[in-house]
């Protein structure tokens, strides 16, 4: 299969890598609004380069399009591939507002929209899942999701569409913290209240967005979750995810894995991890995921991280925002 690169800044350099991997595709073209961006691309890959995706949709038969472009471009990039006749594969966030949301839902047209939550394929993740729905470890009661990372002024200056709410659609929550949140909702189920508070702690005259996310969410069967994100940190440390359960406690930092039973024992398990790509703090799963999607599509499959399987993390991202905006409790069942 031919495939395309919209937006070729530091993250499409992990598409392209991940994609050269894979066995009978082919990289062939990429776009960029900065010329010699996509340039140097298509020199190290051998495609084509294009300032814009219309005119690279025009001149190419491209049957997979990856969108790594600034965030409030993805929505309306993926409707217009996706008319055309061409199978999406989307950078995070899916969508920036409820509007986008609602865009994509009425876009049907036969080919596939992936989303790239590639810590689902994380083998810490893999493992405590199947832990979990294997009933070994008993009832989940809840969780705590923390994600503690540093973002400087530097790292919106050197962009035009960073820490802008019109074009990144948020900060610490819905660019660096979203991943955790997902596997809260992979882990627990269907959210349906959240309660969220937000601030801009340490750069408050550089960016518009928060750098701090708080948030305390219920999930269907009485679950419950206490979330916090910042870019406040002096370091990217690796996020957490502890889940209370029944028979024991699961803790999940990186790869690494604990089990904290009711007896008082630990037990550390050696789960042999993937190197991945990019910084190690985005986790080891891209490849798998990507790998996955291009199977998917190839064989006529749904894939697992599509619209309908992603709309609880997607309702509870865009509901945590509007209960820090209004100083209230949604509930999604509502929204």
């Amino acid at each position: 299969m031919n495939t395309a690169i919209i937006g070729c800044g530091a993250i499409a350099k992990v598409h392209a890598q991940c994609v050269q991997k894979l066995a009978n595709h082919k990289l062939s073209a990429f776009a960029d609004t900065v010329e010699t961006r996509a340039e140097q691309y298509a020199a190290l890959y051998h495609g084509k380069a294009y300032q814009s995706l219309e005119e690279m949709l025009e001149k190419e038969k491209i049957d997979i399009l990856h969108i790594c472009t600034p965030h409030y471009l993805h929505v309306p990039m993926a409707v217009y591939a996706l008319e055309r006749g061409v199978n999406v594969f989307m950078e995070k966030p899916p969508v920036i507002v409820r509007e986008q949301l609602e865009q994509l839902e009425k876009v049907q047209t036969g080919k596939q929209l992936g989303f790239c939550f590639q810590n689902r394929y994380n083998p810490s993740v893999i493992q405590v899942k199947e832990l979990l729905e294997s009933g070994k470890a008993g009832d989940i009661y809840g969780a705590r999701g923390i994600v503690t990372w540093n973002r400087s002024s530097s790292y919106y200056t050197q962009s035009d569409w960073r820490g802008r709410i019109k074009t990144e659609g948020g900060g610490a929550l819905i660019n660096q913290s979203i991943h955790t949140l997902d596997l809260l909702t992979y882990f627990l189920g269907t959210p349906v209240l959240v309660d969220a508070v937000k601030a801009n702690h340490h750069l408050k005259a550089a960016v518009e967005v928060e750098d701090m996310m708080e948030a305390f969410i219920r999930f269907e069967g009485g679950r419950s979750a206490c979330f916090y994100g910042t870019t406040a940190y002096v370091e990217d440390a690796p996020p957490l995810i502890e889940i209370v359960c029944e028979k024991l406690t699961i803790r999940i930092e990186n790869s690494y894995v604990t089990y904290y039973y009711k007896d008082e024992s630990v037990e550390t398990l050696d789960i042999k991890s993937r190197e991945g790509l990019g910084k190690h703090y985005w986790g080891a799963g891209h490849f798998d995921c990507i790998k996955d999607f291009y199977y998917c599509v190839e064989k006529e499959e749904v894939f697992t991280l599509g619209l309908s399987k992603m709309k609880d993390t997607i309702r509870l991202m865009l509901s945590m925002y509007e209960s820090a905006d209004t100083g209230k409790e949604i509930n999604l069942k509502e929204v």
